[in-house]
């Protein structure tokens, strides 16, 4: 494997940042056990890579995975300057770190979301995040209350730039209309195609505006060596499998490969601490599929052969 792979950047959205396209995503580092000295290494490593992109949330690792990179960013204050911070807010977790949450349940109004954003850069011990999202839709989301609240952060100074995640089409353009959105990030795999084919992607395309994808790999399911009961993995997992070792490349690299090559530009998230992992996923950039291995990708993944 090519061990000195370099992620290009791209920019996202006509006036949007420019991000890497494989993102670190963070939300397991609670479990991953490491040192500050070994989150430090790790971002280093990352960056070596080319990937200059750090996916975070409020809620993740119940409450403490932003606290625990500001750790590492306090050990080594110069990688401040060299990443992109993309963190999420909207949904209130049940939580020792949370007592005042008495259930689980979203929250997009103006203060919760000024107040997450400002928790969130105290916690990752930056003055700036490049792009805020909303996490999940929330069914009482007032956009007009919203897009007041990402004028606020941003007229501050603490919010550059705006996205949401999990979004259908329909919720994209309402608050598009009231705010300018730069991204949605969704779920996309070979194993769920479902932001492919129900217009999600399509309005990305339309707006010139490139998805974060999450769960790119279907959350390990695509790469384990145990056997499935599920059919669609059953179906996948051969194909995958026989395209790699044509090809002479990780399982992983390919099925990242696949989606990197939709004409929307997606940027895929990774969710290892492993830096194996991670160049795999690097690796991903540098190969083009030709469009009889994307659809045999495909006509695995959807049970069927096109029409």
């Amino acid at each position: 494997m090519n061990q000195t792979s370099t992620v290009p950047r791209i920019k996202i959205a006509p006036e949007g940042p420019e991000f890497s396209r494989i993102v670190l995503g963070l939300w397991r580092l609670a479990d991953w056990n490491m040192t500050p000295q070994s989150r430090v290494e790790f971002l280093e490593q990352a960056l070596a890579l080319g990937i200059t992109t750090i996916d975070q949330a409020d809620i993740y690792g119940d409450y403490q995975s932003e606290s625990l990179l500001g750790e590492a960013l306090t050990l080594a204050p110069s990688l401040r300057d060299k990443f992109q911070f993309v963190s999420k807010c909207g949904i209130k977790l049940v939580s020792k770190a949370r007592p005042a949450h008495g259930m689980q349940h979203y929250d997009t109004s103006s203060a919760h979301i000024i107040t997450s954003a400002e928790n969130s850069l105290r916690a990752m011990q930056i003055e700036q995040l490049d792009l805020l999202l909303i996490h999940r839709p929330d069914p009482l989301m007032d956009a007009d209350e919203m897009a007041e609240a990402f004028q606020q952060l941003q007229a501050s100074g603490k919010v550059k730039h705006v996205g949401v995640s999990n979004f259908t089409p329909a919720q994209f353009e309402l608050l598009n209309s009231r705010f300018p959105l730069v991204t949605n990030q969704v779920e996309l795999s070979l194993l769920h195609l479902q932001s492919l084919h129900d217009g999600t992607l399509d309005l990305c395309q339309k707006l010139h505006i490139a998805p974060m994808i999450w769960s790119a790999l279907g959350g390990g399911d695509l790469l384990r060596n145990t056997p499935s009961s599920n059919p669609q993995i059953q179906r996948v997992r051969p194909v995958l499998n026989t395209l790699a070792s044509e090809l002479k490349l990780p399982a992983s690299t390919v099925a990242l490969a696949w989606i990197l090559q939709h004409p929307s530009h997606p940027l895929v998230l990774t969710g290892s601490g492993r830096i194996a992992a991670l160049k795999e996923a690097s690796l991903a950039c540098q190969h083009t599929l030709t469009r009889e291995q994307w659809f045999s990708l495909w006509c695995a993944a959807a049970g069927k052969n096109v029409d």
